[in-house]
């Protein structure tokens, strides 16, 4: 018998992943993004991300048709970054600096890490969608990842 979802969640709040925002372009060419630490790699060769999306965002929608998405993996100092993904229901990129991918999609200024990706499956799985990219292009830059631990932002100590 599977546990309970309370049990679940506190046992995988034990867990620390690195935080990301994720960006898609919709058909009318606005922009859409949203926080997500449910991210990883799955291959080197070739080079694949994944990253679950739930059913109730109005990402997983967007997703379920869109050709690439962006992945901007936050800094430390990034936290009003993640929850400005995160919460605010509109505007989300007003007075952001941002470039954008030869796919168009929002690739964030000063994101520790940066990927256009090309949608190459998609898998439901229990109340998640989960995605699979193939990076086309990346970029890296110096610095410490904004992390998610226990149902908070953490940071590594120095």
């Amino acid at each position: 018998m599977p546990i309970g979802s309370d049990e679940f969640r506190a046992v995988l709040g034990r867990f620390a992943s690195g935080v990301t925002v994720l960006t898609v372009r919709k058909p009318d060419g606005e922009d859409h993004g949203m926080t997500a630490s449910a991210f990883c790699s799955v291959s080197l060769m070739p080079p694949l991300v994944l990253a679950c999306i739930e059913h109730n965002t109005e990402m997983h929608g967007l997703i379920q048709t869109a050709e690439h998405f962006g992945v901007n993996i936050l800094e430390e100092s990034q936290e009003a970054l993640s929850r400005r993904f995160a919460e605010l229901p509109a505007g989300r990129f007003d007075g952001l600096g941002y470039t954008r991918a030869e796919s168009g999609v929002v690739l964030l200024d000063d994101a520790l890490a940066q990927m256009e990706c090309r949608v190459v499956t998609r898998h439901e799985a229990g109340d998640h969608l989960i995605v699979v990219g193939e990076v086309d292009w990346a970029e890296v830059q110096s610095g410490r990842p904004l992390l998610y631990y226990r149902g908070g932002y953490a940071q590594l100590e120095r």
